[in-house]
């Protein structure tokens, strides 16, 4: 009744069961809390109203200022989607953030998402990630909660940055607020403590960001003004004893070196250091130079001054280096969004035959089944252009000997029956028919094998198969997601599929070349694709395309609900499905 009112008398309603809203620059104060937080350029979206006034109240003393502060609530008339795309084109917001419970269907959640993020960075907390805790999102928000793969892909896929606790949440929003991005990976590091750059270092590499190596002009200046007992190498040790001009030169001949994309100040409270000094040499070194500077200041009311210095002047602070290389990973990874091609490889696939596949479902349906045999499966990947190997339905032994002869021994043949999920444990595979007598004997055992194990099963007869070449095996697969659709699965194939999990997900819909090469190499298969110690490389070109056009059938026909194909053959030249499971 609320939002048919708000509909009729064009009415944006935020709620209902939402605490209000903030807006410092105006400023209006719409909401429960009883402050205002401090003004700033980070827009903060809570769909938990209790969890908006904490951060408000919190926010007076953390340095951080906000833009605009939301109270999401139910989201009866305005959802988080909306407000992420008017807060992308508002001028006082350079960051969005946020705290969600549930995402609101969108029918083109990708696509809208990316279009949001490429304008400004956003940075989701979205809670019920364990079973436990969907569990209570759902029932608190009345949503029903996707499952937590398909948000850190979907995510993922958007360009949005997902975090796991609200410390992380506003770690990165106090990066993105204050520092420009990074124009690369290449970190320089100047500390007054060897173990602190010791700690940044091993961050640095688990967050996958490189310590660049100095050319010999800057090691030969940094070596004129650190004395023989530091380190002009990176990191930069200019010992604990430095002075503010020992790290005001340090910092400006890194500063200058080209090779440089961003740099770690770090500074423990040492008898002979002057944090407010050392503030403002990072201030003065600063004015020349666009690439981001992080400041990680050791310790408490010793930088108290200090971090108040450089937070108002666009600098982020942190205690602890492990924080600070996080959010400068964050920030590099963002950067190279800009870099990001999308197009539209698996919606461009017209080459198929929709009323062949539309026909066997039809068939399947009216039979009472829900999964379809291999040969039918067969038919779907055929008219899909998936490459896989011929497989036809006999249902007689004459029958089988017959297809076997048009396929070119040898064969396989198997027995044909939804209902009979192991097929070998039962006798109900032979493999390397050679001759049409051997076709004959082997339909006749498997079709009495089944009858002997399942009496009560009526098989649709046996499957001849053409026997396939070994290659690399890989898995190409679809799960359905209840919100975002189907999600496309690729690694490692074979009968260890399930042991061994090296899988990747994305999502079908929105998916991208460039994002079907990046599901490949996050898998360790893709290692032995393209050759591993001296084998002949695959085809990963044929991977590609069965992977697309896996999408693309899964797309075109939303009531299939199961999908999976494993093992494909990957050859040096082609590839051949060899198991196809399709459940509707």
């Amino acid at each position: 009744e609320l939002t048919e009112l708000g509909e009729k008398y064009g009415i944006n309603i935020i709620g209902p069961n939402s605490l209000g809203i903030t807006d410092s620059h105006t400023p209006l104060n719409g909401s429960f809390s009883q402050m205002m937080p401090p003004k700033g350029n980070i827009a903060f979206i809570s769909q938990s109203g209790a969890m908006m006034v904490a951060i408000i109240d919190w926010s007076v003393t953390s340095g951080i200022g906000f833009s605009k502060v939301i109270s999401l609530g139910n989201k009866a008339g305005v959802n988080e989607i909306e407000l992420l795309q008017y807060l992308a084109e508002d001028d006082e917001t350079n960051v969005i953030i946020c705290y969600l419970e549930s995402i609101s269907d969108d029918e083109d959640f990708i696509r809208t998402m990316r279009e949001t993020a490429a304008k400004k960075p956003i940075i989701i907390l979205k809670s019920g990630s364990s079973s436990a805790g969907a569990e209570a999102a759902s029932s608190h928000t009345g949503a029903l909660a996707g499952s937590d793969l398909a948000f850190d892909t979907a995510f993922g896929q958007s360009g949005i940055m997902r975090v796991e606790t609200m410390a992380e949440l506003f770690d990165l929003g106090l990066a993105f607020s204050k520092a420009p991005l990074p124009q690369g990976k290449n970190v320089a590091i100047i500390t007054n403590a060897g173990g602190g750059g010791v700690l940044t270092v091993d961050a640095m590499e688990k967050a996958g960001l490189d310590l660049v190596k100095f050319d010999e002009e800057t090691t030969a200046k940094l070596k004129q003004c650190i004395p023989d007992e530091g380190s002009a190498n990176n990191p930069i040790d200019v010992l604990g004893d430095a002075p503010v001009d020992r790290y005001k030169e340090s910092l400006d001949i890194v500063l200058h070196d080209e090779r440089v994309d961003s740099l770690i100040v770090m500074v423990c409270p040492t008898a002979s250091a002057d944090p407010d000094g050392i503030a403002q040499a990072i201030l003065d070194g600063r004015r020349d130079s666009k690439k981001p500077i992080i400041v990680v200041n050791m310790g408490g009311p010793s930088f108290e001054d200090a971090n108040n210095l450089l937070r108002d002047n666009h600098i982020p602070t942190y205690v602890f280096p492990e924080t600070a290389v996080h959010a400068l990973s964050a920030m590099t990874k963002f950067a190279k969004l800009e870099e990001r091609k999308y197009d539209d490889v698996v919606e461009n696939i017209t080459d198929v035959d929709k009323d062949a596949v539309k026909a066997i479902f039809d068939k399947v349906t009216a039979d009472g089944r829900d999964t379809l045999l291999g040969s039918e499966a067969y038919a779907v990947a055929e008219a899909y252009g998936i490459s896989a190997a011929p497989i036809k339905l006999s249902t007689s032994a004459d029958e089988a000997a017959q297809l076997a002869e048009e396929m070119e021994f040898p064969v396989v043949l198997k027995i044909a029956s939804d209902k009979i999920l192991h097929k070998s444990d039962i006798g109900g595979v032979k493999v390397g028919i050679a001759t049409p007598d051997e076709a004959k004997e082997a339909y006749d055992e498997i079709i009495a094998n089944a009858k002997k194990a399942h009496p009560d099963i009526v098989p649709d007869g046996v499957e001849v198969q053409k026997m396939m070449e070994t290659g690399q095996e890989v898995i190409v697969g679809m799960i359905k997601d209840k919100q975002f659709g189907p999600m496309i699965a690729f690694g490692m194939g074979g009968i260890y599929v399930n042991l061994i999990e090296d899988v990747s997900f994305k999502l079908a819909k929105g998916l991208s070349s460039q994002e079907i090469d990046e599901q490949i190499e996050a898998t360790k298969v893709s290692e032995l694709l393209k050759g591993y110690r001296g084998e002949a490389a695959c085809d990963i070109e044929e991977v590609k395309e069965a992977i697309k056009r896996v999408a693309r059938l899964t797309l075109d026909f939303p009531e299939i609900s199961e999908l999976d194909i494993n093992p494909i053959f990957v050859y040096e030249e082609g590839s051949s499905a060899l198991d196809i499971k399709i459940k509707l």
